[in-house]
């Protein structure tokens, strides 16, 4: 299989392109190319003008399409949340996993490692969201199962660690004394569901702690010019990031001021729940009903509950209303992603060499299609 994409502006994640193909061969990105130079003989993608840039990489992701990891542990889930990601230009993701008892949490580690021997650079490993967090900043976590982990699982957990891709814990919660160990075996630990103060974070990342789950959302604010919290020791480090820019888990003025704070470390994230991608009012997560109403999701007591957005919505909102230019934009959707959880060796830019996941959308942000491993789908 080797055919080119032409007639598109191409944004690399290094620079943006005009009158260039890119070339793909089998599963990979063949050749950048001056359109003229193209073998007249070559099958050729016209993409009529649109934008051509590598995939997107959505690393927190709960369901999409009606379905919701939690509650459904199984590959087919994961296929379903894959087929549904691909509408929105998502290539590749990291599901997510929310705090639950033992046995669940090894469940999703052999769905993880079931899935992955299946596909290749669609699934990314595991990211478990919990259970080792504060009751305090719990969110729609259920506060029975936090908890300190043992020693057997973290015996698990470590010997599991080629699936699982990301830990959130918080940095009080008496797990954090294990980050180095964590991090030595290849897990990228992120601070987040947690009500620590300023030192105690800055604590957990200089014992390791690379990312932050959900800028904002669920962890102690800068409460005054003396209280910075988490979200203060996350802005003055240069760890990445996620954050979510649907307008209602984080105000688009905060975005703008985190964007200027991090710079090339601030990813975006969905953290989409079942109503993404889908036409639903409601859903189950973790035993609760979370109720879908304008985009914003919520369960009976008012608590967030995930998103409903997906990520071509959230990087019409990141250029639209926050102001960050798109060729910025796409690189906190792909590139940066990639470099966060060290996969940007081969995902994350369109470069010589690297996996054809790509995403082609118009300049009013619709999803033409997307190639997984070199293989082309419209929607």
């Amino acid at each position: 299989m080797k055919y080119a994409f032409t007639n598109a502006v191409i944004y690399t994640a290094k620079e943006v392109l005009y009158g260039h193909a890119v070339v793909v061969e089998n599963d990979k990105i063949a050749a950048i190319a001056a359109q003229q130079d193209l073998p007249e003989a070559m099958q050729k993608i016209d993409l009529h003008g649109h934008n051509l840039t590598a995939g997107f990489i959505d690393l927190q992701l709960n369901g999409c399409g009606g379905v919701m990891f939690n509650e459904q542990v199984s590959v087919n889930t994961l296929e379903i949340m894959q087929a549904t990601n691909l509408k929105s230009g998502t290539t590749s993701y990291l599901p997510t996993f929310i705090t639950s008892p033992d046995e669940g949490m090894k469940t999703a580690v052999q769905v993880m490692r079931e899935y992955l021997a299946k596909y290749r650079n669609q699934a990314l490993g595991l990211h478990l969201e919990g259970p080792y967090i504060s009751v305090e900043k719990k969110g729609v976590h259920q506060a029975e199962y936090v908890r300190a982990i043992s020693p057997e699982m973290k015996a698990f957990l470590l010997a599991n660690a080629d699936v699982i891709t990301k830990l959130t814990l918080a940095p009080e919660n008496p797990t954090a004394r294990y980050i180095k160990d964590f991090v030595q075996h290849g897990i990228v630990v992120s601070v987040g569901h947690s009500n620590a103060g300023y030192d105690e974070t800055r604590n957990a990342i200089h014992a390791g702690a690379r990312f932050a789950t959900h800028l904002h959302n669920a962890m102690s604010p800068i409460s005054s010019g003396r209280a910075m919290g988490v979200v203060g020791a996350v802005l003055d480090s240069d760890i990445y990031s996620g954050i979510i820019v649907d307008g209602l888990h984080v105000n688009f003025a905060n975005i703008r001021l985190a964007k200027k704070l991090k710079g090339d470390k601030l990813c975006i994230v969905t953290d989409a729940t079942a109503a993404a991608g889908a036409n639903i009012d409601s859903f189950v997560f973790v035993g609760k009903t979370v109720y879908v109403r304008d985009g914003k999701c919520y369960d009976a007591n008012g608590t967030l509950g995930g998103s409903a957005v997906t990520m071509i919505e959230s990087v019409e909102n990141a250029v639209k209303y926050v102001g960050i230019p798109l060729d910025e934009t796409l690189r906190m959707c792909n590139y940066y992603p990639a470099k966060a959880i060290g996969v940007d060796d081969r995902l994350g830019s369109i470069e010589v060499g690297k996996v054809a996941n790509l995403t082609v959308f118009t300049h009013d942000f619709k999803v033409i299609g997307t190639a997984v491993n070199g293989e082309w789908k419209l929607n």
